[in-house]
C-alpha cells in the first residue's frame, strides 16, 4: 500500500472520528440548535404568506432555499474557519511535519466539513416540512434531483473555502468576511425569488453558487407549478450543474496549488509570529 493511500485511510478515519465527537460535544450541538432556530423564525413568520403568481406559500419557498444557502454557507465559511484556526495554532503545520500527512488532515477535513453541512440541513429541514405546506411532496424524482445537486453542491463550496481558508492571515478575518457573505445570500433569491430584483443583481446573484444550490433544492422539494417563481419560469437543471460544476472544477483547479503554497510557508517562526500578535491583541 503507497504511502498517500495509507495517509487518506488515515485522513478518513480522522474525519469520521471528528464528525462523531462533534454530535457528543455540547457547543457544537447547540449550535446546530441555534442554528435551526434561526432558518425557521422567518419561515413560521411568512409560512401562510402567498407568493404572487407561484402557488405556494413564502415559506414554503423559503425553506428549499435557506437548505441550499447552508450547504453553501456550511461548505465555505467553516472549511475557512477551519483551516484558518489550525493554520494559527499549529495544527497544519504538525500535519506538515508527517509523511503525507496535509493529506490525509485535508480528506479528514472534507468528510467532517461534509457531515457537518448535512447535518445543518437536516434537522430544519425535518421541522420545517411540518412547519410549511408543499414542500417534499414530489416521490422519486425529487430524490434523484437531490442526489446530484447535494454533492455537486459540496464540490462548488469545499475547495473555495480551502482557497479562503488558506489565503487570510487569521480566523478573526473570516468573521469580517461574513459582511459580504450576507450580502450575497440576499441578492441569491433565498428569501424571495431572485427574478424580483433589477436584472443587473440577478446577474451578479447567478455567478456564484448560492444561487444555484437553492434553485436546484427548490426543483427538487417544491411542486411543479412553484417554477413561475423563478427567473425565466424553469428550474434550469442543466445550468444548475453547468454552474455547479464550473465553480467545482475551478476550485478543485486552484485549492491544491494554493494548499501547496500555504503549506510551504508554514514554520515554527510564522506560528510564533502569529501567536506574538495575537497575544498583543489580547493585551
Amino acid at each position: 500500500m503507497s504511502p498517500v493511500w495509507c495517509a487518506a485511510k488515515a485522513g478518513v478515519r480522522r474525519g469520521w472520528t471528528e464528525l462523531r465527537q462533534t454530535f457528543t460535544t455540547g457547543q457544537d450541538v447547540f449550535g446546530y440548535v441555534l442554528w435551526t432556530a434561526l432558518l425557521l423564525v422567518p419561515l413560521f413568520l411568512v409560512r401562510d404568506e402567498p407568493l404572487k403568481g407561484a402557488g405556494i406559500s413564502a415559506g414554503a419557498f423559503m425553506l428549499p432555499s435557506m437548505l441550499g444557502m447552508t450547504l453553501a454557507f456550511t461548505g465555505m465559511m467553516t472549511t475557512a474557519q477551519l483551516l484558518a484556526t489550525e493554520r494559527e495554532d499549529g495544527t497544519l503545520l504538525r500535519a506538515k511535519a508527517v509523511p503525507h500527512g496535509m493529506v490525509g488532515h485535508l480528506i479528514g477535513k472534507i468528510i467532517m466539513v461534509s457531515g457537518t453541512a448535512l447535518v445543518s440541513m437536516a434537522f430544519p429541514f425535518a421541522v420545517g416540512v411540518f412547519l410549511v405546506d408543499g414542500v417534499a411532496r414530489q416521490g422519486g424524482g425529487a430524490l434523484l434531483t437531490l442526489v446530484w445537486v447535494v454533492p455537486l453542491g459540496l464540490l462548488a463550496t469545499l475547495p473555495v473555502g480551502a482557497v479562503i481558508g488558506s489565503l487570510v492571515s487569521s480566523p478573526r478575518t473570516i468573521g469580517l468576511l461574513m459582511l459580504p457573505v450576507m450580502g450575497l445570500v440576499i441578492i441569491s433569491g433565498i428569501y424571495f425569488p431572485l427574478s424580483k430584483l433589477p436584472e443587473w443583481l440577478q446577474t451578479i446573484g447567478q455567478i456564484f453558487p448560492v444561487y444555484w444550490l437553492g434553485l436546484g433544492l427548490r426543483a427538487a422539494l417544491l411542486p411543479a407549478e412553484a417554477v413561475a417563481a423563478e427567473v425565466g419560469a424553469s428550474w434550469r437543471h442543466l445550468a444548475t450543474a453547468g454552474v455547479l460544476g464550473a465553480w467545482a472544477v475551478a476550485g478543485l483547479l486552484l485549492a491544491p496549488s494554493v494548499l501547496r503554497r500555504m503549506a510551504r510557508r508554514e514554520s515554527g517562526a510564522a506560528m510564533a509570529e502569529r501567536h506574538r500578535k495575537a497575544m498583543q491583541r489580547v493585551g
